[in-house]
């Protein structure tokens, strides 16, 4: 939480206090994503009184910021940058509105924004009139478009706003991170109320804006947090003490305790997804068993041929499974028996997907359990060589551990089929060109943007017409004919898809396509 929005929203105003008619000396960089500010009550750069140093370590595995008492820069390699603010007095130091960003306002109108924003953070000057001078990491391009006014979010968070949120505050506290909303969401667990959810959240709200701060332990590393969680190691009542300790404490975290940290994550957060799928598919899987079985509608059907009027869209009859009136739908266009074939049909498809849930159910318990017992093991580790050896030996090496299907993209079991669902444009252009097979079936929402979608191909069987309408109902859902009452959806064989040199991202050509329509529909 050290770049968490409501620690710096206490940060902002202590170094107001410290900086605010202090002098900017220098900025300089003599390490690779590290950057040191001095200023100083004086602009006499060879008579420094008074000095306040930040540091900001800016890498893309690690950024923070921290406060050294004094820092000795080095003779050699070293590079000046933002000379252009040397001698020019600090006005402010504010946080920008649900924003994770701090805003240094000087004397002459210009400005530095600290944009704290995880491996993306960097350091960016503004000249008097909102135009971006100069940016610490170029490599972050998209910084030079960025807009002060950009950076300030007002957002209704009032208790109405959460009502019509359906109870969700996500949207209303975006600035919360993982680690508030998962504390918060174990608060809520058991309210229903939603005054009295409404009660923990400001009760939260009011702990996130005291000046309470612990440098706690989590998976083996050290966090700063805004309320008691973890192993806590020390509490503080000032933010800039309470970073450095935490800057400190984590820069000291030797091999065996970052890659024990990192693993406790790993597969934590696995154990968290197949909770989650378990979960899910235990869901379906009673849906499907309480539900009517096509089956059964089908002998239905066939047990009052008799009694079925010509042509009609749907028929009353006497359910013998349950001693009591049914209405079962029809296609008008086709005979009381051919209905019942269809049925049967679908029969088939039933059977084989709650076969195949009951299989992954078993597969994903197994695996749970596994999960666990590699948790425990590693947690007990003290020796960087007895993980190594242990993480090779049971095939738990980085790459198949963080980088899953389920990790890329949305995933929906329909029918015993797999269906995998883009999450963005780039991601849309892995799944389409990486993770799709020629023989793979390819869905778009029609003159739209939209995720692509795909349906895993099975060897020998025909995709059959009610998956491919769920897919296209997905496809259309995550498009931005969502709120359409009919949406048109593209859908090919992956074979007829290509991806031409020069075309943005997302975007790809056609060969040859089918057309079906259907209403959006979720997961």
């Amino acid at each position: 939480m050290h770049q968490n929005y409501y620690f710096l929203k206490q940060l902002a105003p202590r170094l107001h206090q410290e900086l605010s008619g202090k002098v900017f000396v220098e900025a300089f960089s003599q390490e690779k994503d590290e950057l040191i500010l001095v200023f100083s009550d004086t602009e006499d750069m060879d008579s420094v009184s008074n000095p306040f140093f930040i540091k900001a370590s800016l890498t893309a595995r690690f950024s923070c910021l921290s406060f050294p008492d004094k820092f000795d820069r080095a003779r050699k390699n070293s590079v000046n940058l933002f000379t252009d603010f040397q001698g020019i007095v600090v006005d402010s130091v504010k946080v920008f509105q649900n924003e994770r960003a701090l805003l240094f306002h000087f004397s002459d109108g210009k400005k530095l924004v600290f944009k704290l924003f995880g491996n993306r953070s960097n350091l960016i000057s503004f000249s008097p009139d909102g135009n971006v001078l100069q940016l610490f990491n170029n490599k972050l391009g998209a910084d030079k478009a960025i807009t002060l006014p950009s950076l300030s979010r007002a957002i209704d968070q009032s208790f109405n706003a959460y009502i019509l949120n359906g109870l969700r505050h996500e949207p209303l506290f975006p600035t919360f991170g993982k680690l508030v909303n998962a504390h918060l969401n174990a608060l809520l667990a058991d309210k229903q109320n939603p005054e009295e959810r409404w009660t923990v959240i400001q009760k939260l709200l009011g702990q996130l804006n005291s000046s309470a701060f612990f440098v706690t332990m989590i998976d083996s590393t050290p966090v700063l947090s805004l309320f008691e969680t973890g192993d806590v190691q020390e509490r503080f009542a000032d933010p800039i003490e309470a970073l450095n300790r935490f800057y400190i404490a984590y820069i000291r975290l030797n091999g065996l305790e970052k890659e024990k940290g990192d693993w406790l994550r790993i597969l934590r957060k696995r154990i968290t997804q197949t909770d989650n799928y378990l979960e899910n598919t235990f869901n379906k899987l009673v849906e499907l068993e309480s539900a009517t079985k096509n089956e059964e509608l089908g002998n239905i059907l066939m047990a009052n041929l008799h009694q079925i009027p010509e042509r009609a869209e749907k028929v009353e009859l006497y359910d013998f499974y349950r001693d009591q009136p049914i209405f079962i739908k029809l296609k008008k266009d086709l005979s009381p028996q051919i209905n019942a074939e269809g049925y049967y049909r679908k029969s088939k498809n039933e059977k084989i997907e709650l076969a195949r849930l009951n299989e992954s159910l078993a597969a994903r318990e197994s695996e749970r359990g596994l999960l666990k017992s590699h948790l425990e093991r590693i947690e007990s580790m003290e020796s960087l060589r007895e993980l190594r050896a242990y993480v090779k030996a049971n095939g738990l090496d980085q790459g198949k551990a963080e980088v899953t299907v389920n990790d890329l993209f949305k995933k929906v079991e329909f029918q015993g089929y797999t269906i995998l669902i883009g999450r963005n444009a780039k991601n849309n252009d892995l799944l389409t060109k990486k993770y799709a097979g020629k023989e793979d079936l390819w869905l778009h929402a029609k003159d739209v943007t939209g995720s692509h979608v795909v349906i895993k191909n099975q060897s020998g069987r025909k995709f059959p017409a009610l998956v491919i309408e769920r897919a296209a109902e997905l496809a259309a859902f995550y498009s931005k004919r969502k709120n359409d009452s009919l949406c048109p959806v593209i859908f090919t064989q992956k074979k007829f898809v290509r991806k031409p040199k020069g075309l943005p991202e997302g975007a790809v050509v056609i060969d040859k396509e089918d057309v079906v329509m259907v209403v959006a529909k979720g997961e």
